[in-house]
């Protein structure tokens, strides 16, 4: 194929109805995307002077992601079915090897595959909450542009293919039974661009010049397969941007693809405006039929354009009407410019802060890789749950959330590693919520030789996000209760002998002028001794630690 189907024609014949909503009074041939009525207008002036963080996500601060897909079944992590069409790439030559090659088994057939027959979600809920949750949030959709719920809008979805059960519905149950905000994360605005390998073929070899199966398929193929009455170029999209023929090795294609289908692009295709017109439609269906409270955007500010602006507004005028005139809604976009920040709660991919951030904000990372990699659970690469809970106390100290990611496997099962990394933590929780949940940052959030470093801020600082040297007992981060009586100051290492000092207390420090009071330590029902003098508050501790990891100080006056 060298020239591009248009979607018009795909949407031909397809099995699902689209509906346009009223039309623009300053251009009656342009469609208008409808919206809840409220205050919240789809403009980003709008936005940044009517929205404020509602105080449940300032008091949860710490929320659990289940990043799942038919990307988790090859068990390789991320981006397969983009990778998968890509010639030389390890998930290419993965994939030839166990399913066959692109042109006869392609991404559409492992979204078959996906089954989730193992899937307990009330377990792994109980398991979520005993490790701290106080938010959880489900994978609505993937770059691999397949809806896990109900959609209206998209015949490609959990309920039709695979798994045959409404993924997002049966999330948001069991989380709000235990009593959790939900969130759906919706990252399918990158799909026209992200998908577009998936028209490609091999530059050389026995199938060299063969069109994957995107190129190949069309609605009638599906006649008496699993696959009947749907069309695959809803799936893949329209080929937007068109392979040519005669490339002829491995080089050539990758070296195409690199320059042409960048796989990160936010604006809305100029050549396929259904596309985004129905991503607006599959959106705004996710908002109402499930009442997210937490949104997530996989995009450099809004994506697609004004149908960005569109939902956000949509958003926040439902979360209204939801709740009695109440604004509940949180709305997460990445890498905003300072002027946009007011707008909603700003994201950073596996990032962080330098310091305390006067706007609420959230860091969302993964144990692993987003999707089930079985090579870092057999090669034992997950982050431990003590560098999660350092993590977690970071941020906590500069005004921030972190929302986790433990993969699921295709099955619906996590493994046992991932098990015993969450119920380290949650033992931990046990004793130390106290000084991470519905508190607020102090004036300083921290000290000691990492705070003293500037480390390097903002998204993928550092693709790992975990601090490469060992933290010391000098490392504290401070948090306080919401009415500023009570000052918690956590250790992300435990002393070796039996004394921790906080300098940020020292005698006549302007941080805390009035006289130190009573101090203990979570988990243990006795006062403490202290002296304090100019290089800073001595506690002497007990010689029984309550928990492992970070050792956490309630201190009043």
């Amino acid at each position: 194929m060298t020239s591009p189907v248009p979607l018009r024609s795909a949407l031909a014949g397809a099995a699902f109805t689209l509906v346009l909503s009223t039309m623009s009074a300053s251009s009656p041939t342009t469609p208008r995307n409808a919206i809840a009525p409220g205050p919240f207008q789809p403009t980003w002036e709008s936005l940044v002077s009517q929205y404020q963080c509602p105080e449940w996500f300032r008091d949860a601060k710490f929320g659990l992601w289940a990043h799942w897909s038919a990307q988790c079944v090859p068990e390789t992590g991320d981006w397969y079915a983009r990778q998968m069409y890509i010639q030389g790439t390890p998930e290419n030559k993965l994939h030839v090897a166990r399913y066959g090659h692109p042109s006869k088994f392609g991404f559409m057939e492992l979204d078959n595959l996906w089954r989730a027959e193992k899937w307990d979600p009330e377990k792994l809920m109980d398991l979520y909450v005993r490790a701290g949750a106080k938010y959880f949030v489900a994978l609505a959709n993937h770059h691999d542009n397949f809806d896990a719920y109900d959609s209206k809008y998209h015949p490609w979805n959990s309920l039709r293919v695979g798994p045959k059960k409404d993924i997002v519905g049966t999330w948001a149950r069991v989380a709000r039974a235990r009593g959790l905000r939900f969130g759906v994360t919706n990252h399918s605005s990158h799909a026209w661009h992200w998908f577009q390998p998936a028209y490609g073929y091999d530059g050389e070899g026995p199938d060299a010049g063969v069109r994957y199966d995107a190129a190949r398929l069309t609605l009638a193929d599906g006649k008496g397969k699993w696959w009947e009455g749907l069309d695959p170029r809803l799936l893949y999209t329209a080929p937007t941007i068109v392979m040519p023929d005669g490339l002829k090795s491995i080089r050539e294609v990758r070296e195409w693809h690199t320059k042409h289908t960048r796989p990160w692009v936010e604006d809305p295709p100029a050549a396929n405006p259904e596309f985004t017109r129905t991503w607006f439609l599959r959106c705004q269906d996710l908002v109402d039929k499930y009442r997210p409270d937490l949104l997530y955007f996989d995009n450099t500010g809004l994506p697609l354009g004004q149908a960005g602006l569109d939902i956000a507004a949509h958003f926040y005028n439902a979360s209204r009407s939801w709740h009695g005139g109440k604004l509940e809604a949180v709305l997460n976009a990445k890498i905003l410019p300072p002027e946009h920040r007011p707008a909603m709660v700003e994201d950073y991919e596996r990032g962080k802060t330098e310091g305390i951030m006067p706007l609420p904000w959230q860091t969302d990372t993964c144990i692993g890789n987003w999707h089930y990699d079985r090579s870092i659970y057999e090669q034992r690469k997950y982050k431990s749950a003590a560098s999660v809970i350092h993590m977690l106390v970071d941020i906590v100290s500069k005004n921030g959330n972190l929302l986790l990611s433990v993969p699921v496997r295709g099955d619906g099962t996590i493994d046992e590693k991932e098990v015993s990394i969450l119920e380290a933590i949650a033992a931990w929780m046990a004793v130390n919520s106290e000084a991470i949940f519905a508190t607020r940052p102090w004036k300083v959030y921290g000290e000691g030789p990492a705070a003293e470093e500037k480390p390097e801020a903002g998204e993928f600082s550092g693709v790992s996000d975990v601090r490469k040297k060992p933290f010391t007992p000098e490392d504290i981060r401070f948090t306080q209760s919401k009415d500023g009586r009570t000052l918690y100051a956590i250790a992300l290492a435990t002393p070796v002998g039996g004394a921790l000092t906080i300098k940020s207390l020292a005698s006549g420090s302007a941080l805390w002028p009035e006289a130190v009071g009573r101090v203990r330590l979570l988990g243990v029902d006795t006062d403490l001794k202290t002296t304090r003098d100019a290089s800073g508050l001595h506690v002497t501790l007990p010689g029984r630690r309550p928990s492992e990891h970070a050792l956490a100080l309630r201190i009043q006056q």
